[in-house]
């Protein structure tokens, strides 16, 4: 029995050491963050917005110029219709064919683009801060899941000295049931407790495998690819000494660095600018045309000569007869006019100033109007919202690091007494002055205080690298 667990829990040790020892690119905090800059669906979602925005940006702005377009169309026609070059109706049948260019710019009525291109310009520029919101949000969790995974293998590493403890009492009482000195029953909680060890480790194992698979999907990679991390000295982590992190002033730098607060101040320039162009579009609009058009028909004329035969009719005229001669049209031929010189011939131009003057449209430009000025107010509101949740987040942070440290100091301490406590307990059942429930429940003790410590320090580290990160220091251990 007592070889069975202890084979288990080597191979456990040695199945989870194989793992890590296939995989040899491991991944610093500061690679898998940049990784996710890159590949994180969530900012490369922000990137691909931005990219909308910076489209909209550059045609509201390629707007105010002149368009140019040009345009033809070609025909037949049957039966009576308009000759579109002579504009007489006629009963032949013809192809026709035309060709135009228009142009048209707007002359007053130029601010409301002028506004639009503003707004468009400061939606763009938030969308971009909104890649770096991404950005810092995923590298926020990234880091999550990197201290998750330190955390799930230190607390694998406790539970596989637990084991190695457990199993070495456990060969000890063993040796001294079979040598009748202590009854059966001791060795039979050894056991239990041995099993219950081994079950923790494999809960812990698994608990880092799926810290592993989180950190994985955060970084979009497969999930059956290797990975591993760097396993830094928690001890050696730079942290800023708390004195330096005092809640206003962290709070003045993040008003000063963070992309949030940035994205809120130009989504509300944008919404005052689109007041301004819909405000616009309540005045009268001027505008320039020109065009340049022809046409050609395919219709053909005839081709023939004139000739003149006499009648039998005849007039009298101061005594003498005159006979009438009646002159007709012989056809020999057909001919039509060549398209250039038909295109030549029907070639027209046109200019003009157009006056579009709003008077009623079911108050459609006045909605729009009032509704941009409720979007300012809505942002202005945003804008307060967040920065009033900044500043209790950061006073959060900062009170939940000084609560972690003390706790942290608290569970050190903690930890040598339990240790003590154990050490006493294990001398004590060695001399057999201790019962096997009781050395256990010194052990357990021991455990819980060293897993509270472990928690506690990742804590408090974590808590600080936060402060860090609202002050503009960004994410590093």
């Amino acid at each position: 029995m007592i070889s069975r667990y202890f084979q288990l829990a080597f191979l456990l040790v040695l199945t989870t050491t194989g793992k890590s020892q296939t995989t040899t690119d491991k991944w610093d905090l500061q690679r898998c963050v940049q990784y996710a800059f890159t590949n994180n669906i969530s900012v490369r979602q922000a990137d691909l917005q931005s990219r909308f925005s910076e489209l909209t940006y550059k045609q509201n702005r390629a707007a105010q110029y002149p368009n140019l377009n040009l345009s033809s169309s070609a025909g037949y026609n049957f039966g009576r219709s308009e000759n579109p070059t002579t504009g007489v109706l006629v009963d032949n049948n013809f192809l026709n064919a035309g060709v135009q260019m228009q142009s048209q710019v707007n002359l007053f009525n130029f601010f409301s683009q002028r506004r639009t291109i503003e707004s468009s310009e400061y939606s763009w520029q938030a969308d971009k801060e909104q890649v770096k919101k991404a950005q810092d949000d995923v590298a926020i969790n990234v880091a999550v899941a990197y201290l998750q995974i330190l955390l799930g293998r230190e607390q694998t590493n406790i539970t596989a000295v637990q084991i190695q403890q457990t199993t070495a009492q456990l060969e000890i009482t063993r040796k001294r049931v079979d040598a009748g000195t202590l009854p059966e029953l001791n060795a039979a909680e050894l056991e239990a407790q041995l099993a219950r060890d081994s079950a923790a480790y494999v809960t812990a194992g698994a608990t880092v495998q799926q810290y592993i698979l989180q950190m994985k999907a955060l970084l979009n990679l497969d999930a059956g690819q290797p990975f591993d991390i760097v396993t830094p000295v928690i001890r050696g982590i730079p942290i800023e000494p708390l004195a330096e992190l005092q809640p206003e002033l962290v709070f003045a730098s993040a008003m000063a660095n963070l992309p949030q607060q940035k994205v809120n101040q130009l989504r509300l320039l944008a919404a005052q600018k689109n007041v301004a162009a819909n405000k616009a579009t309540l005045y009268p609009t001027i505008s320039a045309f020109g065009s340049l058009s022809s046409n050609y028909v395919n219709t053909k004329l005839p081709i023939g000569s004139q000739v003149i035969a006499p009648t039998n009719a005849y007039v009298n005229v101061a005594g003498l007869d005159y006979f009438v001669q009646a002159p007709s049209f012989v056809q020999t031929g057909e001919r039509s006019t060549p398209l250039g010189k038909q295109l030549s011939n029907n070639f027209s131009q046109n200019i003009g100033i157009g006056l579009r003057i709003p008077i009623f449209n079911g108050r459609a430009a006045r909605t729009n109007w009032d509704r941009s000025k409720l979007q300012v107010k809505q942002w202005e509101l945003t804008n307060e919202q967040d920065t009033m949740t900044l500043k209790q987040d950061i006073y959060r942070a900062y009170n939940d690091a000084t609560a972690a440290l003390n706790k942290f100091s608290a569970n050190k301490k903690a930890v040598e007494t339990s240790q003590r406590a154990y050490d006493y307990a294990q001398k004590r059942y060695e001399v057999a002055l201790l019962s096997t429930l009781e050395l256990l429940t010194s052990q357990n003790n021991l455990l819980r205080a060293r897993i509270d410590l472990l928690y506690t320090e990742y804590d408090y580290i974590f808590k600080m690298k936060l402060l860090e990160f609202y002050k503009g220091q960004g994410i590093k251990l």
